[in-house]
């Protein structure tokens, strides 16, 4: 008898958290059911930001080849926090490519399809929510310390712990910036 191929997927929202936590717990249910875990996953990235979309995009790539015939998820918000039509899409993405997605934290992920849908729409709406609310408190606690006369963003002075990415709004600024200089140096001379 041939042995499943799975694949993993682990997700956490910042580069300070761990996936290790997942990444075992997962393996180890992969050796229980008997799965061969063919690629990981993982990404550090937000799911309601968008940026985990490229992972996503090569995990649906190889599904579609028939890498993998189960991919193994902690739990269903790892893979999407954009909602119920996103998530249900995505799950619907990978059935099309005959790939079940099993989660580790909701075994309902087996049952039948129709109680998969109900659920997976229920828990999605639950994870947007939760994502909408803690957005909405940290935006509060940064207008109580705008209120309070606390400094709020980045103080000067202040290190990066981690290097930056020159992408995106950063080096879109530092461009002009640098635009800017050689537009004035033109001038003088």
């Amino acid at each position: 008898m041939q042995q499943v191929k799975a694949a993993i997927w682990a997700r956490v929202s910042t580069r300070e958290q761990q996936n290790e936590n997942q990444l075992a717990a997962l393996r180890e249910w992969a050796i229980r059911r008997g799965f061969q875990v063919d690629v990981e996953y993982v990404s550090e990235e937000s799911a309601w930001n968008g940026k985990h979309r490229e992972k996503l995009a090569a995990a649906l790539q190889d599904a579609r080849t028939g890498r993998y015939q189960v991919l193994l998820v902690w739990a269903l918000d790892r893979l999407s926090r954009e909602g119920v039509e996103a998530t249900l899409a995505t799950l619907r993405q990978f059935r099309e490519r005959g790939v079940q997605v099993l989660s580790l934290q909701e075994p309902w992920t087996e049952g039948p399809p129709e109680v998969q849908e109900l659920l997976t729409s229920v828990l999605a709406w639950v994870a947007e929510q939760e994502s909408k609310r803690r957005s909405e408190r940290v935006k509060a606690g940064l207008a109580r310390r705008r209120a309070d006369g606390l400094p709020v963003g980045r103080q000067e002075g202040a290190k990066d712990k981690n290097k930056r990415k020159r992408s995106g709004y950063m080096a879109r600024w530092e461009r002009e910036r640098e635009n800017k200089g050689v537009d004035a140096r033109s001038r003088v001379g």
